[in-house]
């Protein structure tokens, strides 16, 4: 009954535990988890295109090898095919532009020139993150989440949808994130360690064994 405020994702277990064993909390949605989304949206709409780009190609292969002819694809300036275009912008589509590097940016010019709607997509992901960087009030976040959603709503991305129905479902407790401005990161990377010390072992038989080792190690 202590407990003030709880940090956690969307899942509905996840509420329903804090509801039960924290009945006096404020449950605030991890910014994170809501930004990831976003980015999970955009790497969808990436994996889309490439698997429209890789039937294109076997289609055209195909064509060639009936006529008698070798197929080569187009290499563009950066000496990406477009397959490789799409599969070589996985991470620089996590990052933001101020970190990419020297060629990310001439990789990123190329793909958003290709294919617009996936920079339409990056940069509804980039609005999103900066509405939790850049306002400093629960109204703010409120006023600028509603101007999202319209955003994505209006962009004619399906997964955009998505996200912004959910975001529309969870806000009150994605709101609560401005109060704090607290974050579950701390337990996220904690969780990143014991799942790295676990891996060593190729899993856990005597589960006693290695949480004494782990109170040894990070307690």
């Amino acid at each position: 009954n202590k407990v003030k405020e709880v940090t956690m994702d969307m899942a509905p277990n996840m509420a329903k535990a804090v509801r039960r064993c924290f009945s006096n909390a404020k449950r605030v949605i991890d910014r994170f988890h809501v930004q990831k989304l976003a980015y999970d949206a955009v790497q969808e709409l990436r994996i889309k295109y490439r698997w429209a780009v890789l039937d294109d190609e076997s289609r055209k292969i195909i064509k060639a090898r009936k006529e008698g002819n070798h197929y080569a694809a187009e290499i563009l300036a950066n000496g990406d095919t477009l397959k490789q275009l799409l599969a070589r912008s996985r991470y620089l589509l996590f990052k933001h532009t101020s970190r990419w590097s020297e060629s990310q940016k001439h990789r990123a010019e190329l793909l958003f020139l290709h294919f617009p709607r996936l920079k339409k997509a990056y940069d509804l992901a980039l609005a999103l993150g900066d509405i939790f960087n850049k306002c400093k009030s629960k109204e703010g976040g409120l006023t600028k989440l509603a101007l999202w959603h319209h955003q994505a709503e209006n962009a004619g991305i399906e997964s955009f949808e998505s996200v912004a129905r959910s975001i529309a479902a969870h806000h009150p407790n994605i709101l609560h994130y401005f109060d704090n401005r607290s974050t579950n990161a701390a337990a996220e990377s904690f969780n990143a360690k014991l799942k790295a010390f676990r891996a060593i072992f190729r899993g856990v038989r005597d589960t006693k064994f290695f949480l004494y080792r782990v109170m040894k190690l990070y307690a």
